[in-house]
């Protein structure tokens, strides 16, 4: 009999930080300044950068010269000032190469129950920046706890290597079917709502990812109309077919190449559809 593998301690809780409309606070302006405020602006939180002018890098003057006028930054052109900077923020960054100033802003912020984090000095943060993968909704984080970001980069690296390309845009399919089905089955829990999540399992369950990728508006009224309402039941690909007969439907698959370009393959993918199609009339 196989032992259960203990659980230790030491790890940490990975969660996805909803920061919109928040304001996070950027001490220092140089590289590492840069990559977090790329970080951030996805979030959709306004950053105020405090940095004097000498200290701003290339990289972040040219974020904060494309974003000052949509106030998503805010450049404060000198060096941090204590109490008035830490005020109404959310959470804090530095990115300092002065390790005591750091340490000191990580003092305030816990004072006053502010998150923060301050590069390169693990122990005093609440929490790490790991290496990335984004892909439209997709958002993959790798996480060393501090020990070795190279690490977490060639990790990073290995796991795009097994992505197709066209897992962002199949979730924002889903996303899209799963918001019409609630619009038919409304609430949250209940037989109702248990028959839903159960729909949506089944469905990402049959479909390959290529095909939820391929989703358009008519097929998703198929799916629901012909499936769902009439006996929940979930209908293969194949049995999507038959609304090629009333609407004609332009699929545009899109294939990541090792360089990160998209190439279309619109036509090729028109003809297989057709020949599925024409498979199925004849079964």
């Amino acid at each position: 009999m196989t032992e259960a593998k203990q659980t230790s301690g030491g790890g940490s809780l990975l969660i996805a930080w909803q920061l919109s409309n928040k304001r996070v606070l950027i001490v220092g302006g140089g590289e590492v300044a840069s990559q977090r405020i790329e970080s951030i602006l996805v979030t959709g939180a306004t950053i105020l950068l405090v940095s004097p002018a000498e200290g701003i890098g290339s990289r972040t003057k040219e974020l904060v010269s494309k974003y000052k006028e949509s106030g998503k930054i805010v450049h404060i052109r000198r060096k941090f000032s204590e109490t008035e900077d830490l005020e109404n923020m959310d959470m804090v960054l530095t990115a300092l190469d002065d390790n005591e100033l750091s340490e000191k802003i990580v003092h305030m912020c816990r004072e006053r129950r502010i998150p923060v984090n301050a590069a390169d000095i693990p122990h005093l943060c609440d929490f790490y920046f790991g290496a990335q993968i984004r892909d439209g909704p997709l958002q993959i984080m790798i996480s060393t706890n501090g020990n070795g970001p190279r690490m977490a980069a060639l990790i990073r690296t290995r796991l795009q290597k097994g992505l197709t390309g066209l897992e962002g845009r199949a979730i924002e399919k889903v996303g899209l079917l799963r918001e019409r089905l609630k619009e038919r089955a409304p609430g949250v829990g209940g037989i109702e709502g248990r028959q839903r999540m159960k729909w949506m399992k089944e469905l990402c369950d049959i479909w390959e990812m290529e095909d939820l990728a391929m989703l358009e508006e008519p097929t998703m009224e198929f799916l629901l109309n012909e499936g769902w309402s009439k006996d929940r039941k979930v209908l293969s690909p194949m049995e999507t077919m038959p609304i090629l007969r009333t609407k004609k439907q332009t699929v545009i698959r899109h294939v990541v190449t090792e360089g990160g370009q998209s190439t279309i393959t619109a036509f090729i993918l028109g003809a297989v559809c057709a020949g599925l199609f024409f498979t199925y009339r004849g079964r």
